[in-house]
C-alpha cells in the first residue's frame, strides 16, 4: 500500500509551496508582534510588582516562579487564574486590555504577592 498524498503529482504539490510559505511567514509575524512580559515570583513577591503594557493588544505574560513552593496567579480584573509550580514557568495570555489598572495576586500568599498591570 503506498502512502497517500494530498497532491496529484509533484507539479501540483510544488504549486502549493508559495502558499504554504506565505502562511507560515504570516503566522510567525503575528506571533512576533505579541509583546511578552516576564513576571518573576521570588520570596512570595512579584517582580516587577507593577508593569505597563500597550492597551488594546494581546500580551504574553510569562510567570517564572523561583520559589520552591507553588503559587496561584489570580486576577479577577483580568479573568485569569493559573497555578505556577515551584521552580517552574507558565505562560498566561491577557488582553487586549482597555486603558486602566488591572490588579493581580498570588492567592497562596496574598499579603505579599501583589501586583498591577497598567494598560496605556
Amino acid at each position: 500500500m503506498s502512502p497517500r498524498t494530498p497532491c496529484r503529482g509533484l507539479r501540483s504539490c510544488l504549486r502549493l509551496l508559495p502558499l504554504l510559505a506565505s502562511l507560515l511567514a504570516a503566522t510567525s509575524v503575528a506571533a512576533a508582534a505579541e509583546p511578552e512580559v516576564l513576571l518573576v515570583l521570588r520570596g512570595h513577591r512579584f517582580e516587577p510588582s507593577e508593569f505597563t503594557v500597550p492597551a488594546n493588544q494581546r500580551i504574553k505574560l510569562v510567570v517564572h516562579n523561583q520559589d520552591d513552593s507553588a503559587e496561584e496567579f489570580e486576577s479577577h480584573a483580568l479573568n485569569r487564574e493559573k497555578v505556577v509550580p515551584g521552580q517552574a514557568k507558565v505562560t498566561i495570555f491577557i488582553g487586549p486590555l482597555k486603558p486602566g489598572r488591572y490588579p493581580f495576586v498570588g492567592e497562596y500568599h496574598e499579603a505579599t504577592a501583589k501586583g498591577v498591570v497598567v494598560a496605556k
